[in-house]
């Protein structure tokens, strides 16, 4: 069995807070179009079917965890992926997922 280093309280509330971030589905699907490439506040708008607003609160919270960044141009805001590793995590928990869910379709058939 492998031997796992105790994490300090500090470090903890580093991995509770992204798990935060990440614990919004708003915030989950903004970051699968942002997969895609960089993309205006005004596509991504209209890509999840949200309002401009709304979008742009998420988009905060992606910015302050250094998950996306933004560039200006002319009037225009775009986003893209600041820290691709958010995808590993995601696909994890996605994989885990489609594993219980095709172990309990097995309890039905």
């Amino acid at each position: 069995m492998a031997k796992y280093k105790q994490m300090s309280p500090e470090a903890l509330a580093l991995a509770a807070s992204r798990f935060k971030v990440l614990s919004e589905p708003m915030r989950l699907e903004i970051l699968q179009v942002l997969r895609h490439g960089e993309t205006s506040v005004n596509d991504l708008t209209e890509k999840v079917a949200s309002t401009q607003p709304n979008v742009s609160k998420h988009l905060r919270v992606l910015q302050d965890a250094d998950l996306v960044a933004r560039r200006r141009s002319g009037s225009s805001v775009f986003y893209r992926i600041a820290d691709e590793t958010v995808f590993k995590l995601c696909d994890v928990v996605c994989d885990s997922l489609k594993h219980k869910f095709k172990e309990q379709a097995a309890i039905f058939a």
